[in-house]
Order: C-alpha cells, then sequence, then structure tokens
C-alpha cells in the first residue's frame, strides 16, 4: 500500500512517462540499481535487509551517485538527523500531505536536500570552525563545486567550467550540502560566505 501511494505521488509528480522500479528488499533495491540508471532511491528504514541504518549506509557507499530519500513512519528528530549523517539526501515522514511528497522529490531531484521542517532550526547551529572543518572534509572537485555555487552559478554553468555533466555536479551539490549539514544551495552559499568574511576578520586581527 506504502509503495502504490508513493508510485502515484511520484507519476503525479513527474508525469507517466517517468520510470518507477519497485523493491521489497534491499537486496531487490540493490539489484535494480544495479542494472538501470536511476534518478532517485527512496528508502523505507523497515523494509526486509535494512538492519536499522546499516542498510541505508551500504546503499549510499554503494552507489555514491544516487540521492536517496529515506521515508518512515517515525520521524524522531534523532533518527532524522543520524540519516541525514549517512548521507541521506532527504527525510519523508509517511505521514506528510500528498502535495509535500512532490515537494521533495523535486528538491532532490534539483541536486537539493529535503527534510522535515525545523531540522535544521532544532539543531545546534553550527560556528565558523565546525564549516571550516566539514569544508576541509571536501575533495578536489566538491571544493571547486562549492566555490563555483558561492558565486551563485547553475549546475549548467559549474559543468561547463568544470568540463562535468550536469548529473555528476548534482551528486557533488548534494554531497556538499549533506557534509555541510543544510539543505539548500542557498544555505551553503550563505556559509560560504560567513567562511570568507571570518577569514578576512582573522586576517585583519592579526
Amino acid at each position: 500500500m506504502v509503495r502504490r501511494a508513493l508510485r502515484e505521488a511520484v507519476t503525479d509528480t513527474l508525469g507517466e512517462s517517468v520510470q518507477v522500479e519497485e523493491a521489497g528488499s534491499v537486496a531487490e533495491a540493490r539489484n535494480v540499481l544495479g542494472r538501470l540508471p536511476v534518478d532517485l532511491l527512496m528508502l523505507d528504514l523497515n523494509m526486509p535487509g535494512m538492519d536499522g541504518m546499516l542498510g541505508l549506509n551500504a546503499l549510499r557507499v554503494e552507489f555514491p551517485a544516487v540521492p536517496i530519500l529515506v521515508v518512515s513512519g517515525i520521524d524522531d528528530p534523532i533518527i532524522v538527523r543520524k540519516t541525514m549523517e549517512l548521507g541521506a539526501s532527504g527525510f519523508l515522514p509517511k505521514s506528510v500531505p500528498f502535495a509535500t511528497i512532490g515537494e521533495a522529490l523535486r528538491a532532490l531531484l534539483a541536486g537539493d536536500l529535503w527534510f522535515p521542517q525545523g531540522l535544521a532550526e532544532s539543531a545546534e547551529p553550527a560556528d565558523d570552525d565546525e564549516f571550516a572543518a566539514r569544508v576541509a572534509e571536501f575533495t578536489p572537485q566538491q571544493h571547486r563545486v562549492f566555490m563555483l555555487l558561492a558565486q551563485g552559478k547553475l549546475n549548467k554553468e559549474i559543468g561547463f567550467e568544470l568540463a562535468v555533466t550536469e548529473a555528476t555536479v548534482k551528486t557533488h551539490v548534494s554531497r556538499i550540502l549533506s557534509k555541510l549539514g543544510v539543505q539548500s544551495r542557498t544555505q551553503a552559499a550563505l556559509v560560504a560566505q560567513r567562511l570568507g568574511k571570518s577569514a578576512l576578520l582573522r586576517e585583519q586581527t592579526r
């Protein structure tokens, strides 16, 4: 029943031409991901083979280019935060309105993150030193994308400048947002501005 409802939400949001594959376990999901190009995985935390968060972590490692939208009947802030830390691109409580599912789908397919409203506000805000430490964990290519993102460039423009596909840029942006613990490109750009101003202030006070 849940899969049927999610399928209807996907086709209602993206149109009947979108291809939707269903899997009843982590093993079946892994099989689909291994044989087809997948733009988005909607993953139930309670599906067979998940082993708590281990299934999410394993799929994230095996298929790093595929954004994962976790679907769960539990919307505990601690669980939501843990999925974010493990690299999920979004978290969708099963109790949300039908229209909200479409909102989450559009956000993830655009390269953004989507988590329940209020999660970011409930978490302790990171200070500049913590953000700097997170940026230090970026790969060289993620750092390049981050700098261009801070300049307000679109994925297509970033792809052209770095000579990579737009899909590759979307993957990098998703990982950047996840590592920073923010939910949108705008928030990531604000982090870059904060770090730039912080570095300037420190330089001036020396």
